[in-house]
């Protein structure tokens, strides 16, 4: 006699009233700095605009992401002066490029035919400019329309291109800035790719051959793997080729995470995002990884998103940002992650007020990705809590130690990335 295996469906599985169950967080501040008075918000607000008025979105060859309103954004959020957001914007300025005519203009009718074609990013925009007016410059009803409404939504997408979609739109709502908004939701459409099949299509989704709600224990169950040994022989930019050669694999471990507690587990993903940049081995000497930053500052945007979009997507989100993570840390040749280089880390009794001097004065307070990430470790402790102050020696332990981003393989653009799917 035998039987077959049983499997416990955890809860996305679910197709009763509790198909889509929330994470319940509070929302964070919401700085609206729309016809503001004082100068600080006035000139981020003018910043926002010059930057959307003149420099393209997506600019190289149609494969670097403009961040400027990331980094104007964490800076004035964290109490940065109108003069240093004026410094901020010069050096972002330095290599962005003006906007270049699209091919075609977009409609309504036809405007999914052009999704993922990057050279559309000028006639995105405009289109989207269009239907805003359309709705009385209520971008939040044009986000229902475009990103979350319809079949395929361009939410199920938003972690291709490097996630900058996803924190683009985290950034829009943090600000209320229906500028940002209708960069958010053109880059979701230039970046659109193959990765939101796995997220429209729930045939993807299936029990694996083991169950964990620690995504910790999941990516060590990755780095023993030998099915991805020899994938990549130097860490790399590049995650098709997890996708490509070894789709089942991946799925696999995806699938093994189980969210029978979505707002603990997520709890666990940002410490996580944490812990896979700053407890691991460094690329090379003072240099942190660049990839696994993004693993971090896009969490951070779901953290922003979850209180503020639909429930019915809050651990599709969750779990679209998994599959991105998992991607990218395989394609990072999966390094050890050891917890003991956070939690042994002497703070010398510094708090987080010397944590944002570092990101605002510091000789790093003009990289977008380092400001980027000291805030969404300050966010993430502001949510959840940090007794053992583990998010305020991470954000230590990564300041003081920051000489720049590592990750890039010789094949990949020096200190940039390639396209991403």
């Amino acid at each position: 006699m035998f039987s077959l295996p049983s499997f416990r469906l955890p809860t996305f599985f679910n197709s009763d009233s509790k198909k889509y169950p929330s994470i319940d967080i509070d929302s964070v501040e919401i700085h609206d700095v729309k016809n503001a008075a004082d100068k600080r918000p006035r000139t981020l607000e003018h910043l926002l605009k010059a930057n959307h008025a003149d420099h393209s979105i997506i600019y190289h060859n149609l494969t670097f992401h403009n961040h400027t309103p990331h980094i104007l954004g964490s800076a004035y959020i964290l109490g940065g002066t109108a003069e240093h957001l004026n410094n901020i914007y010069d050096e972002e300025a330095k290599d962005l490029e003006p906007w270049k005519d699209s091919p075609g203009e977009i409609s309504p009718e036809d405007w999914r035919d052009f999704l993922g074609k990057r050279e559309y990013q000028r006639s995105y925009v405009y289109f989207f400019e269009d239907q805003l007016a359309s709705k009385n410059y209520d971008w939040k009803i044009l986000m229902q329309d475009y990103m979350f409404d319809g079949e395929n939504p361009l939410i199920n997408g938003l972690v291709s291109g490097l996630g900058h979609p996803l924190i683009h739109l985290g950034y829009a709502y943090e600000l209320n800035s229906r500028t940002i908004a209708i960069e958010a939701l053109a880059l979701a459409a230039c970046s659109y790719s193959s990765l939101h099949k796995y997220t429209d299509d729930p045939g993807y989704t299936k029990p694996s051959h083991y169950q964990s709600t620690s995504l910790l224990e999941i990516l060590q169950r990755v780095k023993d793997d030998k099915r991805f040994d020899g994938l990549y022989e130097h860490r790399s930019g590049d995650i098709t080729k997890v996708f490509e050669e070894r789709e089942e694999a991946l799925l696999e471990h995806w699938n093994a995470w189980e969210l029978s507690d979505p707002k603990k587990q997520f709890e666990q993903s940002q410490q996580s995002a944490v812990a896979i940049l700053v407890g691991t081995e460094l690329p090379a000497k003072s240099r942190y990884d660049f990839f696994l930053v993004h693993l971090l500052t896009s969490s951070h945007a779901v953290r922003i998103l979850l209180p503020l979009i639909p429930a019915k997507f809050h651990t599709s989100l969750v779990r679209q940002w998994w599959l991105f993570a998992l991607a990218v840390y395989i394609a990072q040749t999966r390094p050890g992650i050891h917890l003991d280089r956070i939690n042994g880390y002497d703070i010398e009794g510094r708090d987080w007020k010397f944590v944002q001097h570092q990101a605002l004065a510091s000789a790093h307070s003009l990289d977008a990705h380092f400001v980027k990430g000291l805030r969404a470790m300050k966010v993430a402790s502001e949510t959840w809590g940090d007794e053992e102050q583990f998010y305020l020696k991470a954000a230590l332990k990564f300041a003081d130690e920051f000489g720049g981003w590592g990750g890039f393989s010789g094949n990949d653009v020096a200190h940039a990335y390639p396209e991403y799917p």
